[in-house]
């Protein structure tokens, strides 16, 4: 399965190195069933402060963040050509902290999607604070190129719009400082996306969108902007059986 276009060709189910803005160009109109991502938030993140309680030596350093200043613009370039490159039944998934919420609704509305829900993960913890509340959960906006022909289908009977479902504990092993539970991309691949449909995650980080696509028996493309963390996702990548449904070990 081959994806071609202007910078590319690009070939599916595989990962790329480079910047998202530059790389998306390259994608064909109307190629890509569904994009899940976790873009930088713009809330000047260090990876390896003690209040996370990490090793650092096991943190791969690299994360790139995005000025606030400059994220609405930035949101909205990369979303542009997510909205291009979806198919009309298409849809997308973008996590956000609460900070720059405000630029991922704005970007959504002005790019042409359709929110479809405004979805909340809840994890197990947060960044220990003495003036203000604990953040412990992040926004998932659910959003479709066409309201009235997106893809979805109930894969739980009565599912509700608050996901209550850990992080991941990486002992002992090499992680990127943000990473999105391997059951949390499951949840979301198995309410919109079929076997065989092209995954798309634009902002790869520790590569687990590519590996739950792969796992499920979905076709995926990733891009990622820093180096380590590449290398990091094609190894997860790489020990994940195709239509395993578990990630390899």
């Amino acid at each position: 399965m081959q994806v071609t276009g202007g910078c590319g060709p690009f070939q599916a189910d595989e990962i790329y190195l480079g910047d998202a803005r530059d790389l998306l160009a390259g994608v064909p109109d109307c190629s890509v069933d569904l994009v899940v991502t976790d873009p930088p938030f713009a809330i000047d993140f260090r990876p390896q402060r003690n209040n996370y309680h990490r090793t650092g030596s096991r943190v791969v350093e690299g994360y790139r963040e995005i000025a606030a200043e400059d994220y609405l613009a930035f949101t909205r370039e990369w979303m542009g050509q997510a909205f291009r490159l979806l198919r009309p039944a298409g849809s997308l998934y973008v996590f956000s902290g609460w900070n720059r919420l405000r630029d991922v609704l704005q970007a959504l509305d002005e790019t042409g999607f359709s929110t479809v829900n405004h979805l909340i993960w809840k994890y197990q913890f947060g960044v220990f604070t003495k003036k203000r509340y604990v953040t412990s959960h992040y926004h998932i906006l659910f959003a479709a190129k066409d309201p009235k022909r997106y893809f979805f289908q109930k894969a739980e009977h009565y599912p509700e719009d608050v996901w209550v479902i850990n992080r991941e504990y990486w002992t002992g092993k090499r992680k990127t400082p943000t990473k999105l539970p391997l059951a949390l991309v499951k949840k979301i691949l198995s309410f919109s996306s079929r076997p065989g449909d092209l995954v798309l995650d634009p902002f790869l980080g520790s590569g687990t969108v590519a590996v739950g696509a792969k796992a499920m028996g979905r076709h995926y493309l990733g891009f990622e902007i820093v180096p380590e963390y590449l290398d990091l996702a094609r190894e997860r990548v790489e020990t994940t059986e195709q239509g395993s449904a578990e990630e390899g070990n």
